[in-house]
């Protein structure tokens, strides 16, 4: 496993693991399950955990404290967490000192630590970002030592280019993936420049890069990508990368097909035969201003091969290519200018 600066908080797995799915909104997943995944997870050689206070209502965030216990205390692993989507109504003049207070000291309990890795706001409505007063509470936190870093997660490159100006912001975690590119243009620069950490989630659009999705595809009531598709419940960018799902279907097979075609070319100077999910991944790290992409599974076997992606090669020009054209045939006019 390769690792990475992510900002201040120091060199990180670049391939992480995303606690989302053990703790709520992909169907049912038993405790033994979740805990198989961190597991398996840190056998791979994964030291990068990100988990939300909102996903189960604290349990991804409980199963990692469990689980993770001792290397949490030694610093042997980063675990970043989210605050801000408890707040019902979810506005942005809520991001409080007194509200961000409430939900640190939550997630430090759930986590057994005295000072959390990092915190990053948990997509909050636009106009947070232009709340100076929203980011000195994160640095009074910082001060007293209940968070070690902060950050921020974003729906939106502009939210992220906002962000980013403020000097005590060491990451954003945006979603960036081969179905969603827009990032690529500025906002990766923009963070590199500053050195402010990048942390890329929905990497395999939620299934759509795995290749293992179809029409007949059934997904539980509890599963975001049932309730979620037309953004019933939260940006819909979060779900299939924002892609309808008939056409990401039809591009991820496009992907998987051209890139195999380009594998077969004996012109072709790498010769790979890449998985999709593998592709997808390596094509993400090929942007040297990513920290750490952090895709989710519960299956222990697809958790090793999405942590095998750090040793892959680089893409070669052909992949890059066929990437860049599937986008702009299928993609593009769907996400580009949205997010």
């Amino acid at each position: 496993m390769n690792h990475r600066t992510l900002g201040d908080v120091g060199a990180v797995s670049e391939v992480g693991y995303g606690a989302w799915e053990i703790g709520s909104d992909w169907g049912d997943v038993s405790e033994s399950e979740a805990v198989d995944a961190v597991e398996a997870a840190r056998e791979a050689g994964i030291d990068f955990f990100d988990t939300a206070d909102v996903y189960g209502d604290g349990r991804s965030e409980q199963i990692l404290g469990d689980v993770l216990d001792d290397e949490i205390a030694t610093g042997d692993v980063t675990v970043a967490t989210k605050a801000g989507r408890r707040l019902d109504p979810h506005v942005a003049e809520r991001y409080t000192e007194a509200n961000l207070r409430r939900f640190v000291n939550r997630s430090r309990e759930n986590l057994g630590t005295e000072t959390l890795d990092l915190v990053q706001l948990h997509c909050p409505p636009t106009d947070a970002y232009y709340q100076p007063e929203t980011f000195d509470a994160l640095d009074t936190l910082a001060a007293e030592g209940k968070i070690a870093n902060y950050g921020v997660s974003v729906e939106r490159v502009e939210e992220g280019l906002k962000a980013i100006e403020y000097p005590g912001v060491e990451s954003v975690q945006i979603i960036f993936n081969p179905f969603r590119q827009r990032p690529a243009e500025l906002f990766l620069d923009e963070a590199a420049a500053r050195d402010v950490g990048v942390i890329c989630r929905v990497p395999l659009a939620s299934g759509l890069l795995t290749g293992a999705l179809s029409r007949d595809t059934e997904f539980a009531e509890d599963d975001h990508r049932n309730y979620n598709r037309e953004g019933d419940a939260f940006d819909v960018g979060e779900t299939f990368a924002g892609v309808p799902y008939e056409v990401g279907l039809d591009a991820a097979d496009a992907l998987a097909e051209r890139v195999d075609a380009v594998a077969d070319d004996p012109t072709d100077a790498t010769g790979d035969d890449l998985s999709l999910p593998q592709l997808s991944l390596r094509w993400i790290l090929d942007h040297d201003a990513v920290s750490t992409v952090i895709p989710g599974s519960t299956t222990p076997d697809h958790i090793r091969a999405n942590a095998a992606a750090s040793d892959l090669a680089p893409l070669g020009e052909d992949e890059r290519e066929v990437v860049s054209d599937v986008y702009d045939e299928f993609v593009r006019d769907h996400v580009h200018q949205r997010w």
